[in-house]
């Protein structure tokens, strides 16, 4: 892995997001979304599996090479760009939760399952990106979205303002999967 911090991604995953302030490496920039995509089991569920199998990322636009369930040490080579004009970006699964119940610190209780994946050498950033099914006591079922991130190399920070806007767009793609994943429930 080429960056500080490995896997702290899945304890800020696991708590809410006005509670997640600690343990982000400095220098980087962060995401931390949190969406109501459902209600129920079935809608947790079915994200869960998305999540896990990586359909967020493909139905999100990217293409995945990868073993069939994220699991921690599985390497990832996606694809983010056009047709045959594809950027391959290397990861490795550096932390990966079927689904459980649990208890944040907060002590509420919910069920979560969830991965993160950091960037290997290749990746023009450096960073770690998590992705999470919640649902709550109430049967709310949220998809979260943590990540830092910095450029990795010169030409990665010369081209940070086109950088900013594919992640940018990666992002509304992973939230619109997750909505597609739990939609019907």
């Amino acid at each position: 892995m080429n960056y500080p911090n490995i896997g702290v991604t899945r304890g800020i995953a696991v708590e809410s997001p006005n509670d997640s302030a600690a343990g982000w490496p400095a220098g980087f920039h962060r995401v931390d979304l949190d969406l109501q995509v459902g209600t129920g089991h079935a809608a947790f569920a079915a994200l869960a599996e998305g999540i896990m199998t990586w359909q967020i990322q493909r139905l999100a636009g990217l293409t995945v090479r990868a073993p069939d369930r994220a699991t921690v040490g599985a390497r990832v080579v996606s694809g983010f760009g056009v047709g045959a004009l594809r950027l391959p970006v290397p990861c490795e699964v550096v932390w990966a939760h079927e689904p459980a119940t649990m208890t944040r610190a907060d002590g509420m209780g919910i069920e979560f399952a969830g991965f993160g994946y950091g960037t290997l050498p290749g990746h023009p950033e450096l960073g770690e990106e998590a992705f999470a099914a919640i649902m709550t006591a109430s049967g709310a079922v949220h998809f979260r979205l943590v990540a830092f991130s910095k450029p990795g190399s010169l030409i990665a920070k010369l081209g940070s303002p086109v950088a900013a806007l594919a992640q940018r767009a990666v992002t509304r793609g992973y939230l619109n999967a997750a909505r597609s994943l739990a939609g019907g429930f």
